[in-house]
């Protein structure tokens, strides 16, 4: 399980009485264990980014889906232990398929499931791009940015969608085979590839628990 945790005095004072104590970042799944002291916890799922369509020659695909985001505000003074689930992003599509759905992220605690559901994968050599992943189970609950596409024949691979956390792919006019449309981390959706090249890999997802006193 990969975890940053942060701690400290993080309200100028008051961090060891009440409010902000602490922050929980979750880049693979594992379990919050919830810590000495924490009353509530706000949570935020997002989901990993769909993979970018391939495109053959002398075609472009379309772009992934950005992964779906979801925040809720939680009393867990009745929790002691949740199970994280954090989705990766989905695998771009060779020459002569579409990029995979990116995976879902969730917080699972028994009672409450706070989920943002992984972007869809773009199509290969076509005008639709994958749509972007919902969010469920939260206060507030956003869908991933929707995949380009492009209309034009011959064209370049098209750009992936937007996550919350993070920029999709580009388009593949402006990148180098091997490096098609890649998002970063935080849900991004992949861009498409491009005159015979795969298309890029979607932004995997992250869970982040903000923990109060």
């Amino acid at each position: 399980m990969a975890l940053t945790k942060v701690t400290g005095d993080m309200t100028s004072g008051i961090a060891d009485e009440s409010g902000l104590s602490s922050i929980q970042v979750f880049t693979s799944s594992g379990t919050w264990n919830r810590p000495t002291g924490i009353t509530k916890v706000i949570i935020e799922v997002m989901g990993g980014g769909g993979g970018g369509g391939g495109g053959s020659s002398p075609q472009g695909g379309a772009g992934g889906g950005g992964g779906g985001y979801s925040r809720k505000l939680l009393n867990v003074s009745s929790i002691s232990t949740s199970t994280i689930t954090v989705g990766g992003g989905g695998t771009g599509g060779s020459g002569t398929g579409a990029g995979s759905t990116g995976g879902s992220s969730s917080w699972a605690d028994g009672t409450n499931t706070i989920t943002g559901g992984g972007g869809l994968g773009g199509h290969r050599n076509g005008a639709h791009g994958g749509d972007g992943g919902s969010g469920s189970g939260g206060d507030l609950n956003l869908q991933g940015g929707k995949g380009s596409g492009m209309s034009n024949d011959p064209y370049p691979g098209a750009a992936g969608g937007n996550g919350v956390f993070g920029g999709a792919g580009g388009d593949s006019m402006w990148t180098t085979a091997g490096q098609v449309g890649k998002a970063n981390t935080g849900g991004g959706g992949g861009g498409a590839g491009y005159d015979g090249t795969n298309g890029g890999v979607g932004g995997s997802g992250v869970v982040i628990v903000t923990e109060y006193k």
